[in-house]
């Protein structure tokens, strides 16, 4: 079974998380929120608090096919500064496995030279972190190699589609959005 990871962090963005794990749920994907920063609950840039499935520090990240960082501040600035996430990042693009970042997310993976001669997106205002990448502000959702990046809030639905799309196949992923009137 496919199986995602998604990352939660003390202000992250909560309809970028949230609408993520719904739509990948209702694709029958397993997916599982990692907390980081000690705490199984986290609460959200809106201070909606959610309880995560498991710590950072207890997953073997080798279980997964696919993490994805939401935006959010100060929740993206959390991620960029957990040592124990970059090494993750390190070892899902050494087996090639997918990474989506949304929002501002995608500034904590070209801080760390991955979108270096590739395209992506973010939140505008953000693009000057994605060092080396060739900034696409036309696409809602941009997809290079196994990086999967999108724009924002507004874009979730989107960028959580595509996911499936590249995870369970088009067809499943336009059912779901025929179902959800999209």
């Amino acid at each position: 079974m496919v199986k995602v990871a998604v990352y939660l962090v003390a202000g992250f963005e909560e309809i970028e998380a949230l609408t993520t794990v719904d739509i990948l749920r209702r694709a029958e994907i397993e997916v599982d929120l990692v907390a980081l920063g000690g705490n199984i609950q986290v609460a959200g840039a809106h201070n909606i608090k959610v309880i995560a499935d498991i710590l950072i520090e207890e997953i073997n990240h080798e279980n997964y096919d696919m993490m994805v960082l939401p935006g959010g501040m100060p929740g993206t600035l959390n991620l960029d500064s957990s040592k124990i996430l970059k090494k993750q990042i390190i070892s899902f693009d050494l087996e090639d496995k997918y990474i989506g970042a949304i929002c501002a997310g995608p500034l904590v993976i070209g801080k760390m030279g991955f979108l270096e001669d590739r395209q992506a997106t973010c939140y505008p205002g953000v693009e000057s972190h994605l060092f080396g990448a060739t900034y696409r502000d036309d696409l809602d959702v941009v997809v290079d190699g196994n990086f999967i990046t999108s724009r924002g809030p507004g874009t979730a639905m989107a960028f959580a589609l595509k996911l499936v799309e590249l995870l369970k196949g088009e067809e499943i992923s336009k059912n779901l959005a025929s179902n959800l009137l999209i």
